[in-house]
């Protein structure tokens, strides 16, 4: 387990420092000092390394711990030597973080936060989608940083993600590039930065009205792939953007999900779009997909709905265009 393998480098990390460690939890350190030992709650730690980790690869690990180890032992040495007690380093600045916007909003599978046990409950987190997490991170100069709930002071929840996703699609560049897959117009929202997938939250920005919505994919975090579903064949276009999608899972870093969300355009999109960044909620994005049999007259495949929020953008293009595929 990925957990462990932090534990035993923060512990081995802090013995090369000199300093004998044990956790004593999961969650807490214990070192060995004078004039008593210190119990450190390394929550913190644990969710920097672990979001360090998702930009690089674990063979860093004890680089990574090293870093860590090597700080607070220094810190140590020198409160010890002064005759203080050891002191938790200093809480976030909030307002500071607020002040110079530097809070974003970064897309996580879910199963990745559930790996660690208590870290979705500690981070400002929250479900964008089915299988999707979008949490506030601090953007640091060389790193991404998730920020913790017990960090977020008089502010509410809804206020800091409203800033973060505000910032996330105002100050950070994007491109649109109109792709055509499998003959269905396709638009990638993309660029280096791993905040793309907030532009879900101003959808309407790009497409408009879309009276019946659109298929959207969040395969890295880097890129967004949309159709607005029209007169397209709806089996069509959900097997365009799967493709698309799963290329670039395929060959791509830190890939988030192929899956196919379709974004059903309500209240949220008719708020203002100040309001609606911090008003708390979130798009409507639920689950759709076909799976379609091997058959080689494709005149004769059979379709199945993988999730029965499908039928209904089906039934609109049906009504609207008069068949399904």
């Amino acid at each position: 387990m990925l957990h462990r393998a932090i534990n035993q480098a923060i512990v081995q990390a802090f013995a090369d420092e000199g300093l004998e460690t044990r956790f004593t939890d999961s969650r807490t350190l214990s070192i060995s000092s004078q004039p008593a030992d210190v119990f450190v709650d390394v929550s913190d730690w644990y969710v920097h390394v672990y979001d360090v980790l998702a930009d690089c690869d674990v063979d860093e690990l004890p680089m990574i711990a090293a870093n860590i180890a090597r700080g607070f032992a220094q810190e140590i040495r020198t409160q010890a030597g002064q005759g203080q007690a050891l002191e938790q380093p200093a809480a976030v600045d909030i307002e500071h973080l607020l002040e110079t916007e530097a809070l974003r909003v970064r897309i996580y599978p879910e199963a990745e936060l559930a790996e660690v046990p208590g870290l979705r409950d500690s981070l400002l987190t929250r479900q964008l989608a089915p299988g999707l997490m979008e949490t506030v991170v601090i953007d640091l100069p060389d790193a991404i940083m998730p920020l913790n709930r017990w960090d977020i002071g008089s502010r509410t929840e809804d206020q800091l993600f409203g800033a973060a996703l505000h910032a996330s699609v105002n100050r950070e560049p994007h491109y649109t590039e109109a792709l055509q897959v499998q003959n269905v117009p396709i638009m990638a929202i993309g660029e280096t930065h791993r905040y793309i997938g907030s532009h879900v939250h101003v959808l309407k920005r790009h497409l408009g009205p879309a009276p019946h919505g659109a298929l959207v994919s969040f395969p890295l975090p880097e890129y967004l792939l949309v159709h607005e579903i029209g007169s397209v064949e709806l089996t069509a276009a959900m097997e365009a953007m799967r493709s698309a999608s799963r290329t670039l899972v395929s060959g791509g870093e830190k890939a988030l999900t192929s899956q196919l969300y379709w974004w059903r355009p309500g209240t949220y999109e008719q708020l203002p779009e100040w309001d609606a960044l911090a008003c708390g909620a979130v798009p409507d994005l639920r689950l759709v997909g076909v799976k379609e049999d091997e058959e080689v007259d494709t005149r004769e495949r059979s379709i199945t709905f993988l999730a029965a929020d499908t039928m209904e953008p089906v039934d609109l293009r049906v009504r609207d265009h008069g068949r399904l595929a």
